[in-house]
């Protein structure tokens, strides 16, 4: 089952409340939330009272995507609204003490890895995990293209987590349409962040309908 976790980045705030409303009527899966400190990237979005604000208007898991530095100081506050928490393997933190304390707080914990890092990287804290993100566009901004190289990363980590016997939620994010979709999918993937692809769109159900089809 292929799950669908819509960006809020490229959303247009005045509007969110009614767009939630929509996208859940349209049965997507969860929403991805992206938190930029100008620090780990070069954008700053919203913090945790944006996603409190979101959390008490919806029904959906909230997917907390963190991209921050050393964002193992700000765990325990984060965990208090979001259902999934994903943080970088790059932003120089105790990678497994930071998923082992996301698991203890009762969020589910992700590993994030950027275009430049290796799957290897993250195979030994794949225990500790219950989903990997693999960004395909340089994160801290949306609306750009998806980079093929992802791919490979999907498909080293579905294998990875096939000979282990882990049951992993893989998410992709970044470019994904309805070209780039059955690619990710393909590869493994199995939960697609897609943002300026549904919320720029005059009719979001028609758009998750496309790419739930896959």
């Amino acid at each position: 089952m292929i799950k669908i976790s819509p960006s809020v980045l490229t959303a247009d705030f005045l509007t969110l409340e009614n767009d939630i409303k929509k996208l859940e009527d349209a049965g997507v899966d969860m929403l991805h939330l992206d938190v930029m400190d100008g620090e780990f990237v070069p954008n700053i979005s919203f913090g945790n009272p944006i996603i409190k604000s979101i959390k008490a208007h919806t029904r959906l898991p909230l997917d907390v995507h963190l991209m921050i530095d050393r964002p193992h100081r700000y765990i325990d506050e984060f965990a208090k609204y979001a259902d999934i928490i994903s943080f970088h393997y790059e932003a120089g933190s105790d990678n497994a003490a930071t998923l082992k304390r996301i698991r203890e707080l009762g969020v589910m914990s992700a590993i994030v890895i950027k275009p430049c890092t290796e799957p290897e990287c993250v195979f030994d804290l794949l225990p500790l995990c219950d989903m990997v993100l693999v960004m395909s566009v340089e994160p801290g901004f949306g609306g750009q293209k998806f980079m093929p190289q992802a791919l490979a990363k999907l498909s080293a980590l579905r294998d990875e987590c096939n000979r282990r016997g882990l049951d992993m939620l893989i998410e992709v994010d970044g470019g994904i349409n309805a070209e780039t979709a059955p690619l990710a999918v393909k590869a493994g993937a199995n939960v697609l962040v897609a943002g300026n692809y549904i919320f720029s769109a005059d009719d979001m159900a028609a758009r998750v309908k496309e790419i739930k089809s896959i």
